[in-house]
């Protein structure tokens, strides 16, 4: 913008004063909609240059990953609740960031569970919803493990995140 400003002053388009104080605009502005009034008048509504958001294109997860990130959120129908997410995050997860997101995913859920676990017997309501969470849990596994072999990403609800 600090460019377009000057070669409008260069141009003969603005004065001293008015391009010192777009120029003050432009260098305080905290977004894109405080940048677009110094340039409406300049260029009609928008600048003449406005770069294109780059495309990235996530890459696709081969088989093996896709199968690996699987695991480590079935391995709950298994009984490894915590043991299974972790060996695969430490494992195949220093060479597949898939894996690794996954396998981070499903370990801080079951690190909530354990806690809502511990925590809920101390309540006469937690006693009830206790089974009600492990149930749903087990659900949830068995999505997140169908989420990762279809490739796409897996979020679970109501969950704490302390491992990144």
């Amino acid at each position: 913008m600090v460019e377009h400003v000057k070669a409008a002053y260069a141009e003969g388009r603005l004065d001293k004063h008015e391009m010192d104080e777009r120029l003050h605009l432009a260098m305080t502005a905290r977004t894109h909609a405080d940048l677009v009034p110094i340039m409406n008048d300049l260029y009609g509504t928008r600048p003449a240059y406005v770069p294109r958001p780059p495309s990235y294109r996530a890459a696709v997860p081969d088989g093996g990953d896709r199968v690996g990130a699987a695991a480590s959120h079935l391995f709950a129908l298994l009984g490894l609740f915590i043991i299974g997410p972790l060996l695969m995050m430490v494992t195949a997860g220093r060479t597949s960031p898939y894996i690794r997101k996954h396998a981070v995913e499903s370990l801080n859920f079951h690190l909530t569970v354990l806690g809502a676990t511990v925590l809920l017997p101390f309540t006469v309501v937690g006693v009830v919803l206790l089974p009600v969470i492990w149930v749903v849990g087990l659900v949830l596994c068995v999505v997140g493990g169908v989420s990762a072999l279809a490739g796409t990403e897996f979020r679970y609800p109501l969950t704490i995140r302390l491992i990144k």
